[in-house]
C-alpha cells in the first residue's frame, strides 16, 4: 500500500515532473512511462530512470526517502556484476532554494533515482520469443555469462532443514492466496499442484540435502525472468531483486528453471531450455535429476501465479482478467512440472 494520502500528493508531483522531457539533462524528445508494483520506470532516447514508489508490504519498506535512498545504492551495486555498463549511477531528485524541482544539481534531496543506460527493446528476450527472433548463439552467450557468474560466486552457509524449510513456508504461503475465493480462480486446482509439491519435498530431501550439501546455494540474482535479459553482443542482465538479500539465495538449477520456465511459457523454442543447462553443466560440471528441475519450475510458477493475483489486491485494479488469465497460466505450468517430476 502507498504510505497516507500526503504522499500521494508528493509523489503524483515527482512523477507529474518526471514525465516531462525538459526535466532531463539530454532534453530527449519524449518520455515514456512504465509503471510497476514497485516503481516507476521513465525512458528517454538513451537512458532509463526508475523512481521507487514509497510502498510498504511485509517483505519490503520503501516508505522513507532514506529508504529509497538506500535500495537505489543497491540496485546499482548488486547489478552491475550482471549489466556493469547498464546502471550509471544514483541521482537525487532536489528542491531548490525557490522550491522549483529538478533532477540532480544543488538543493535538498527529496527523492532518489536510479539512473541507467536504455537498452534496445527488440532485443530483449522476451521480446525476441514472442517475435520468433531467438537465435542459439544468442542463448548460449546468456547462458555463458549465468554460467561464469554462478562458478564465480561464493557459497552461502545454510542448513539442510532451513533450505528445505523455506520451499514448506513458501509453498503454504502460495496455497493459502491462491485457494481466497475472492480472487476467483479454480479452488480444486492450488490444493492438488501445492500437496505434491510438499510430497515431492518431503520424499526427495535428500536431492536439496545434496545441493546444500555440494555447496549449490549462492546469492544469486533472484529475479531471472526473460524481460530482464538482453540479447546484446555482450548479454546484459538487469533487474537483480535488491530489496531483500534472502530473497537471493537460490540454487543456479533453480534460478536456470524460472528463466526456462518463464520461455517457456512465452511459447521459446524447444532448443532454449535444453541449450541454457548444457552450457550450464558444460561450465560448471553440476547436474541435478531432472525431476528436481521440474519441481523448481512447478514451484517458481505457483509463486508467479501468486504475484499475479495479486495484482487484484490494489485499490484501483485495471485489468482484472489480464491477470486472471495470467495466474491461470502458470498455475497450468506448476500442475504440468509437478507431475513431471513424479
Amino acid at each position: 500500500m502507498l504510505h497516507g494520502h500526503d504522499t500521494w500528493a508528493a509523489t503524483e508531483a515527482k512523477v507529474d515532473f518526471l514525465r516531462r522531457p525538459d526535466s532531463y539533462p539530454d532534453k530527449p524528445h519524449r518520455v515514456e512511462v512504465v509503471e510497476t508494483h514497485m516503481s516507476w520506470v521513465f525512458l528517454t532516447d538513451c537512458f532509463a530512470y526508475k523512481l521507487k514508489k514509497p510502498v510498504r508490504y511485509e517483505f519490503l519498506d520503501f516508505s522513507t526517502v532514506d529508504a529509497r535512498h538506500h535500495d537505489c545504492a543497491e540496485e546499482v551495486r548488486l547489478n552491475r556484476r550482471l549489466a556493469h555498463d547498464v546502471y550509471i549511477d544514483i541521482v537525487p531528485l532536489v528542491i531548490d532554494a525557490m522550491g522549483a524541482m529538478h533532477l540532480g544539481g544543488d538543493g535538498t534531496a527529496i527523492d532518489w533515482l536510479v539512473e541507467m543506460r536504455r537498452l534496445p527493446q527488440q532485443r530483449m528476450l522476451d521480446h525476441a520469443i514472442r517475435n520468433h527472433d531467438v537465435r542459439e548463439v544468442d542463448i548460449t552467450q546468456v547462458a555463458l555469462a549465468l554460467a561464469h557468474f554462478y562458478k564465480g560466486s561464493p557459497a552461502i552457509e545454510i542448513a539442510p532443514a532451513e533450505y528445505r524449510g523455506r520451499f514448506e513456508t513458501d509453498i503454504h504461503a502460495n496455497l493459502r492466496e491462491l485457494t481466497t475465493p475472492a480472487y476467483g480462480l479454480p479452488l480444486n486446482v492450488a490444493p492438488s499442484i501445492c500437496a505434491a509439491q510438499l510430497e515431492f519435498l518431503k520424499r526427495e530431501s535428500d536431492l536439496f540435502d545434496q545441493r546444500v550439501g555440494a555447496s549449490k546455494i549462492i546469492e544469486a540474482h533472484g529475479d531471472l525472468r526473460p524481460e530482464h535479459v538482453c540479447l546484446a553482443d555482450k548479454p546484459v542482465i538487469i533487474d537483480c531483486l535488491e530489496f531483500r538479500r534472502e530473497f537471493r539465495i537460490l540454487d543456479p538449477e533453480d534460478e536456470l528453471s524460472f528463466l526456462t520456465m518463464e520461455c517457456e511459457r512465452l511459447g521459446a523454442p524447444e532448443f532454449l531450455d535444453r541449450l541454457i543447462f548444457e552450457t550450464y553443466r558444460e561450465i560448471t560440471g553440476d547436474i541435478v535429476p531432472e525431476r528436481l528441475l521440474h519441481f523448481y519450475k512447478s514451484y517458481r510458477a505457483s509463486l508467479r501465479a501468486k504475484l499475479a493475483i495479486w495484482h487484484l489486491r490494489e485499490p484501483h485494479v485495471r485489468e482484472v482478467q489480464k491477470w486472471l488469465t495470467l495466474a491461470k497460466e502458470y498455475l497450468d505450468l506448476a500442475e504440468a512440472h509437478i507431475k513431471n517430476a513424479g
